[in-house]
């Protein structure tokens, strides 16, 4: 069905509030939320090359008002995020509409065009010192010592500017309280950042929720390989409970509720 169409009747029936896509203003692409007042708007509705975290912004809106009904227009990576944000009840599914745009290739899909997960160019210094955004987790860990990993990850963390870009962009960030931005553990008005304190601390979190979409990646100004050091730790997660973020909706290893605790780690090889 047309993507217009389709966003007008969820509008019109009103089965949503609010359509959370795309349209082109000043000549960029940029999120928008289209109503049944403005119900015409819809005819500028665009699928954006650019990449923004709607569920990002559907957050937002549920915590203002939690039953607002919500479509949404998304990717794969945004169904993923989505599955997840359900878990940790940062917004109800039965208030989410989404229309889906088949764009996004990854080990959880196996078609699509979108194009950053594209292989980058990595620069040959960066190759020599640093960390090719190319390379996977186990083939860094295979191909580098354990000396020859700190230095290319300290080479890559001593660039960060403190933008916290890859924190507000993140479509699955939702502490109210952000570790971060304690003052025990991340000095304020401190630039650099000490290194490697802050990534580190944002590594551990991203451990059983990073969904892969890439965002942090494209939003840091420094070009650090942020995915691959969130798919080392979720690959640790993924040994550990054979769990992946986002791949549906079930309940994280981290999201323990209750008197017992009723999750079997595997044994850890040594």
């Amino acid at each position: 069905m047309d993507m217009v169409k389709a966003a007008k009747e969820l509008l019109l029936q009103d089965r949503v509030d609010i359509f959370l896509g795309y349209r082109k203003l000043d000549g960029h692409q940029i999120p928008h939320g289209f109503t049944k007042a403005h119900v015409d708007d819809l005819d500028q509705l665009e699928i954006s090359l650019n990449r923004y975290p709607l569920e990002k912004i559907a957050c937002d809106l549920a915590q203002k008002d939690p039953t607002l009904k919500i479509g949404i227009l998304t990717r794969d990576c945004s169904q993923r995020a989505l599955n997840l944000l359900y878990i940790w009840d940062q917004l109800n599914p039965e208030n989410i509409e989404t229309l889906t745009v088949n764009c996004c290739p990854s080990s959880l899909s196996t078609h699509g065009d979108c194009s950053y997960l594209k292989p980058k160019t990595t620069g040959e210094y960066k190759k020599a010192h640093g960390i090719d955004y190319n390379d996977s987790p186990k083939d860094f860990m295979a191909e580098h010592d354990s000396q020859d990993r700190l230095s290319r990850w300290m080479y890559e963390f001593q660039k960060c500017i403190k933008c916290y870009g890859c924190r507000n962009v993140c479509p699955v960030c939702f502490c109210k309280e952000c570790s971060l931005e304690h003052p025990n553990l991340v000095e304020p008005g401190v630039l650099p950042p000490e290194v490697p304190i802050f990534h580190l601390i944002r590594a551990t979190h991203m451990a059983g929720r990073c969904i892969d979409c890439g965002l942090c990646e494209d939003a840091c100004p420094a070009h650090i390989p942020l995915r691959m050091l969130y798919r080392e730790v979720n690959d640790a997660v993924f040994d550990i409970f054979g769990y992946v973020p986002g791949d549906h909706i079930e309940k994280s290893p981290f999201s323990i509720i209750g008197k017992t605790v009723e999750l079997t780690p595997a044994p850890m090889d040594v």
